[in-house]
């Protein structure tokens, strides 16, 4: 909140505001010789006092509104001469210098022109519905541009691409053998599950971390799984390097040391030797990112490499995503993309044949998923991989956790057996 008071009658309240020192006296001047009349004057002398002021402010606008505008010009020209300067400069903003300075248009008007000039250059037809016609026209015209030839635009184009041929070609640049963690897509529940012995997860120091302690706290939730000591759990830290989730959680900060790209190499490589990777997820963000791009040779190129990204709240939702595609060993889960809609009668969620309805609060307490065959019928006659017949209603005690336990309810009938009948 501003402590200064606002005193329209007083130069030093529009300074403040941005306003030029003739423009601040200006304003004030006014608000002086129309300064708004008591609420106890008539309603028709208050408007009249407003209309007066407005009139007395409309040529001072028109002022400020005009030297607005020769500045933003003055800018952009600005802008284009700094990269011509700097070396940086490309074929069409040197048409707009050259329309200003050939041509002695503005700003608008150069911009047209190099539009103009551009189009023809590159092979573009011509263009009929534009502002600044008469520049844009110019342009074109030399450009190399004819309005009134009918194979004008197939003929720039084939010069534009003889042109295009002719340029020195830039020499391949290294191409990585694998992906590196930076481009890996965001985790979703289209890859199949995955043995929870063959699955790595790359955390940082700021995971390690309470969420209290200004950390994400991830590896709470990756320890609260119910097969976490099968996976593969590697933390990076900026001043360690690569380290085991027992060996991160140990460290103080008294540890400090610098530690370079062989050395990430060597750390990486030896935590995972021997171990079978098919699912690979990476918290990484910013500066851990960049350390994991560098020792990206060591890691194993996996059936899936994701990491997680954006906002923490999606990053969140994303370690959820992929924590959820853990297979603990004998179970087996349906895989596949969960298709969710929300109709009338409540969430919906399909995967191959079977379908899962929220019904409402169940009988006792808590509340009701059904899951359901393409006619409607429930999903009876189905058994589970450890040999109990499931049953397709499910009663639920969270309703936050509806979406969950949706999905593990159409996965577990997804990886069902059917009864003969």
């Amino acid at each position: 909140m501003d402590a200064q008071p606002f005193c329209v009658t007083d130069p030093a309240t529009w300074l403040t505001r941005g306003r030029s020192a003739d423009h601040a006296r200006a304003l004030a001047r006014i608000w002086t010789e129309f300064p708004d009349l008591p609420p106890s004057a008539a309603a028709e002398d208050r408007m009249a006092r407003i209309r007066e002021r407005a009139c007395a402010m409309r040529p001072l606008n028109e002022e400020i509104q005009a030297r607005s505008e020769r500045e933003r010009r003055a800018r952009n020209f600005a802008f284009v001469e700094a990269k011509a300067t700097s070396g940086s400069i490309d074929a069409r903003d040197l048409a707009i210098l050259r329309g200003r300075d050939a041509h002695g248009y503005d700003w608008d008007e150069a911009l047209r022109y190099a539009d103009g000039w551009y189009a023809a250059h590159a092979g573009w037809p011509h263009r009929e519905q534009v502002s600044f016609r008469e520049a844009y026209d110019r342009g074109f015209r030399e450009g190399g541009g004819d309005i009134g030839d009918l194979f004008d635009a197939a003929r720039r184009s084939f010069t534009a691409a003889v042109r295009g041929s002719n340029q020195p070609q830039c020499a391949p640049t290294e191409i990585s053998a694998r992906p590196l963690p930076s481009s890996w897509p965001k985790p979703t529940d289209q890859p199949r599950p995955t043995r929870w012995s063959n699955r790595l997860i790359m955390l940082t120091d700021d995971d390690v971390k309470a969420v209290g302690a200004g950390g994400t706290g991830f590896l709470s939730e990756v320890l609260n799984t119910r097969a976490a000591a099968d996976m593969s759990i590697i933390v990076l830290s900026l001043a360690l390097g690569f380290l085991d989730v027992s060996e991160a959680q140990g460290q103080s900060a008294a540890a400090l040391r610098a530690v370079d790209r062989d050395e990430h190499l060597r750390q990486l490589r030896q935590l995972l030797h021997g171990r079978e990777v098919e699912d690979i997820l990476t918290t990484a963000q910013g500066d851990y990112l960049r350390i994991l791009d560098l020792a990206s040779a060591a890691l194993p190129l996996a059936r899936t490499q994701e990491r997680t990204r954006n906002t923490l709240l999606q990053q969140r939702t994303h370690l959820r995503i992929w924590l959820d595609r853990g297979l603990a060993e004998g179970e087996n889960v349906g895989a596949g993309h969960i298709r969710w809609s929300k109709l009338a009668k409540g969430l919906t969620g399909k995967l191959a044949e079977f379908t899962v309805r929220y019904s409402g609060p169940a009988a006792s307490r808590g509340h009701l998923i059904l899951v359901e065959l393409p006619d409607g019928a429930p999903a009876d006659g189905f058994v589970g991989s450890d040999g109990q017949i499931l049953d397709p209603a499910i009663v639920i005690s969270n309703k936050a956790r509806l979406r969950q336990e949706m999905a593990k309810a159409l996965r577990t009938f997804g990886g069902a057996t059917r009864l003969a009948t």
